[in-house]
C-alpha cells in the first residue's frame, strides 16, 4: 500500500531509463501518482523493464494483451503511445548521437516542452516537467 511519500525519482543512465520516466509521466496524466506507483512493479514487468527496443516492437497483438493485463493501467491510447514513443526515442537517439543531446538541443525549458509535445504522444507541459 503506498504511503504519502512522493514517488522515487529515476535518474536516467540509459535510453531504457528515459523511456521508463516518460512512460510514468504518461500514466500519471489524469491519475493519482499513488495509483501509478502501486501498479509500477507490474507495469515494469509487463513492459519488459522498459527495454526500449522491445517496447518499440510491440504490435497490435501485444497492445491487446496489455489492455487485458491487470498489472497495468489499461488505457489503450496510452499503451500505444508508449510503444510509439519508444520508436521515436530510438530515432532521436540515433539522429542526435544520444537522447540526452536531443533534450539539451532545445535550450530553455519552454522550447524543450514544445519539442517533446511535437515529437511524443501524451506529453504536455506537466508531463514534460515531471519527465
Amino acid at each position: 500500500m503506498p504511503t504519502g511519500k512522493a514517488p522515487k525519482q529515476i535518474k536516467p543512465t540509459s535510453l531504457d531509463d528515459y523511456l521508463e520516466i516518460m512512460s510514468k509521466a504518461i500514466f500519471q496524466a489524469g491519475m493519482s501518482w499513488q495509483v501509478v506507483e502501486a501498479k509500477w512493479p507490474g507495469t515494469r514487468e509487463a513492459f519488459h523493464n522498459f527495454e526500449v527496443s522491445e517496447v518499440a516492437g510491440f504490435d497490435e497483438r501485444d497492445l491487446e494483451k496489455l489492455v487485458e493485463d491487470s498489472r497495468v493501467i489499461r488505457n489503450y491510447r496510452k499503451l500505444a503511445a508508449i510503444s510509439g514513443n519508444a520508436a521515436k526515442m530510438i530515432q532521436l537517439d540515433r539522429e542526435y548521437g544520444s537522447f540526452k543531446k536531443y533534450l539539451r538541443s532545445h535550450g530553455e525549458f519552454d522550447a524543450t516542452v514544445k519539442a517533446l509535445k511535437k515529437d511524443f504522444k501524451f506529453i504536455g507541459p506537466t508531463g514534460a516537467y515531471f519527465f
